[in-house]
């Protein structure tokens, strides 16, 4: 009697098992795309350097092709020798790559997916637009780059580093005419001025009209290489532009710039 009532529950027991294994498996399947997502995220944060992708490749293919062929081809030693070395080799990438991996980390958390978590100061855009209408006001030239995914930590390493909050004062005394910092651009991070007297790269495109200054071909050149958002005062006639994608867009209102940002910091147009 006690075998067969055993009996009897087998079958629920193969189905707790079956919903077991697929459960074990979606969460398998979820840590290796949230592993692949951080990668990805990683590489194009760190998007200037060939260095860490070149790597990354012969990585990859080094793995793939190892795993490929020891088994069949029972490479034992090769194998063993992998496995002592293989610990010591992430550790020594981790000490070389340190400032690159804490760059990619301050980026994942500035992804989209927490953004909606945690909301970004809602001073930001109106502190901007302060200091571009002033700017556009008393006709001083400007170029701002707001960083989106891809890192701008190049352009901030050839300028002077300030890293401090943002603030519409502050940016006004940089580009004021002569304060020491006037020339080039400001980066800007999240809610810090992380840079300014940067040099940006100036558009090659031989299209782009011939009357452009140099402060529209640096914001056409650095958005035809990034996502960043650039935004640009002239000094002539204090017109306000924005450059994206490779498109410059001219004579902007404050309200047009003011929706430009919000789509960049995620606000939404009741706040």
């Amino acid at each position: 009697m006690i075998p067969s009532l055993f009996a009897q529950q087998n079958p629920a027991e193969g189905n707790f098992s079956g919903l077991f294994e697929a459960g074990k498996m979606i969460i398998e399947v979820g840590i290796f795309a949230v592993f692949i997502y951080v990668v990805l995220r990683f590489l194009r944060a760190t998007r200037g350097s060939g260095v860490i992708r070149g790597l990354a490749l012969v990585v990859t293919t080094f793995v793939v092709a190892f795993f490929i062929l020891a088994g069949p081809l029972q490479l034992d030693r090769l194998e063993w020798l992998v496995e002592q070395l293989a610990p010591s080799v992430v550790l020594g990438l981790v000490v070389v790559f340190h400032p690159e991996i804490r760059r990619a980390i301050v980026h994942l958390g500035d992804a989209p997916i927490f953004g909606r978590f945690f909301r970004r100061d809602a001073k930001i855009v109106p502190r901007l637009l302060r200091a571009v209408a002033r700017l556009s006001k008393e006709r001083i030239g400007a170029l701002i780059a707001i960083e989106r995914e891809a890192s701008l930590s190049e352009l901030s390493e050839n300028g002077i580093t300030i890293d401090a909050e943002l603030n519409s004062y502050l940016i006004e005394s940089i580009f004021f005419p002569k304060s020491a910092l006037h020339d080039g651009g400001v980066v800007v991070q999240g809610d810090r001025i992380v840079a300014a007297s940067c040099l940006f790269p100036l558009s090659q495109n031989p299209d782009i009209d011939k009357r452009l200054g140099t402060r529209h071909r640096a914001a056409l050149g650095l958005s035809e290489e990034t996502d960043a958002l650039i935004i640009v005062v002239s000094e002539e006639t204090g017109n306000i532009s924005t450059a994206s994608t490779g498109k410059l867009n001219h004579g902007l209102s404050l309200e047009k710039l003011e929706g430009e940002l919000d789509a960049v910091f995620g606000r939404s147009s009741s706040s």
